[in-house]
């Protein structure tokens, strides 16, 4: 996997040779002016740099090598405001002015540095190394390194493609985590989940010849808080008999994007050794056509003992998350978070920037849209409207999978996961693009992580005492 380290270097005191950056602010861009003296402010001038958003600027020495970079930061610096960097400064070594404050949560404008500092090189090669940043703070530094590791690791499992990363593979990428960060593993694959009472499971995945699986990593103290994390790891999705088009299929490798950041996240659980008793649960199969593949119209049982209608066999996510939150209430966590890349529908009611999330716990939705608003890691909250929970009615058996229309589907979705959850049970479902369309700063188009910094602040908030 891609190694994020590089891009930032710790800090040696003096730092001599590296090139500083001056983050531009609007307010007290004049006062800085003042005093920059005349040599600088002839060439700010003569290249017409303005202190926005976007803007750079890279002032020469006499002898023409590099003094300084004066970077735009608008009204005010954010997490993205050194972003482009990387790539767009000559290749070497760099420090933030000492005036410049870091100014945002976890890891700062180093974080976002990093993140800009991503290529996906499994396939092709890196167009050209990174430049470096000087983190002086050693604290930024490790806050920096951890989160862009755990958006790293996202970004390179959902740009792989499936070809490479079924669910065996997928399998094998846990068990590396759980090897680091010491925790233990179990997979269950093939008929074995009959057995073991995941039939909706092996139902969604009998039709690959890749068998589906359940992995199962456990980690941390039986005496800490039991905090359970579900990931959807769909392979890759046809839409099985009920066929996606074409151009629905391209992006399909993403659909394990859920399972991408539970791992995450709990490498980041692991890494930080937060007072916590962790469990992943990731149901990975591959959702296609074969003459064992399920059926529309099909009955399926479940592991919690209800039966659902397969009205469409491209609602196949929500069908192996029942069968992993059903295990997950068994054991009365403190906490359940599933993330998905679910539903259409929630990318029509928030856009592809945003994660959408549901959840019966108040606080919860509270703490997590706080830390989401500080870290810059949007997130939109949805109602579990229960009135629309008679549309997953079904004359032949306890539920449908999909609804007999076309609105409210990630409503929908959510409602139908909530049946698999026990009352009074905390618990909050993400419905994820898992995917920049464009590239951005620091979001290259690909894959990408969503409300991971948010959870991730969240957990270290909650869980911070080491075991």
């Amino acid at each position: 996997m891609t190694e994020p380290t590089f891009s930032l270097i710790a800090g040696t005191g003096g730092n001599q040779d590296a090139i500083p950056i001056v983050l531009a602010e609007e307010e007290t861009w004049q006062d800085w002016r003042a005093e920059a003296g005349s040599r600088t402010n002839t060439w700010l001038d003569s290249v017409q740099f303005l202190p926005k958003a976007g803007e750079t600027c890279l002032i020469p020495r006499p002898d023409g090598k590099l003094d300084r970079i004066v970077v735009g930061a608008g009204k005010a610096p954010d997490l993205w405001s050194l972003a482009r960097l990387p790539f767009q400064l000559p290749q070497g070594t760099y420090v933030l002015d000492g005036r410049c404050p870091d100014v945002t949560a976890n890891g700062g404008l180093s974080l976002g540095w990093a993140l800009g500092a991503y290529q996906f090189t499994r396939y092709k090669e890196a167009r050209r190394p990174p430049a470096q940043l000087v983190v002086e703070d050693e604290d930024v530094l490790s806050e920096a390194r951890r989160l862009a590791s755990a958006t790293y690791l996202v970004r390179d499992l959902i740009n792989t493609p499936a070809n490479d990363m079924g669910p065996s593979e997928l399998a094998m990428v846990a068990e590396e985590i759980a090897g680091v960060g010491g925790a233990s593993i179990t997979v269950i694959s093939g008929e074995d989940l009959i057995q073991q009472g995941y039939p909706t499971i092996f139902a969604v995945g009998q039709g690959s010849a890749r068998l589906p699986r359940l992995i199962d990593l456990r980690w941390g103290s039986y005496e800490a808080p039991k905090v359970t994390l579900i990931g959807k790891g769909v392979c890759f999705d046809s839409g099985g008999l009920d066929i996606k088009p074409a151009d629905n299929m391209l992006l399909m490798k993403k659909d394990m994007g859920g399972a991408a950041h539970v791992l995450a996240l709990a490498q980041s659980v692991m890494e930080q050794q937060l007072a916590v008793q962790l469990r992943v649960l990731i149901p990975a199969v591959e959702n296609s056509i074969s003459g064992h593949a399920f059926r529309p119209g099909d009955i399926i049982s479940t592991r919690s003992g209800k039966t659902v209608e397969v009205g469409n066999t491209d609602a196949e996510g929500r069908l192996i998350l029942c069968d992993a939150l059903a295990e997950a209430t068994a054991e009365t966590p403190e906490l359940i978070i599933d993330i998905a890349t679910l539903t259409g529908a929630a990318r029509v009611a928030v856009g592809t920037d945003i994660a959408a999330m549901f959840t019966n716990d108040e606080a919860l939705a509270s703490e997590l849209s706080n830390y989401a608003q500080t870290h810059q890691d949007p997130l939109w909250r949805l109602p579990l409207w229960d009135d629309y929970k008679d549309d997953l009615d079904s004359p032949v058996a306890d539920l449908n999978n999909i609804s007999g229309h076309h609105y409210a589907g990630a409503i929908g979705a959510a409602l139908f996961l909530k049946e698999f959850v026990s009352d009074n049970q905390p618990w909050a479902h993400f419905d994820i693009m898992g995917w920049n369309r464009i590239d951005r700063p620091g979001r290259a188009q690909g894959g990408e992580a969503f409300a991971i910094r948010a959870l991730d602040a969240m957990l270290t908030a909650r869980y911070h005492k080491s075991l």
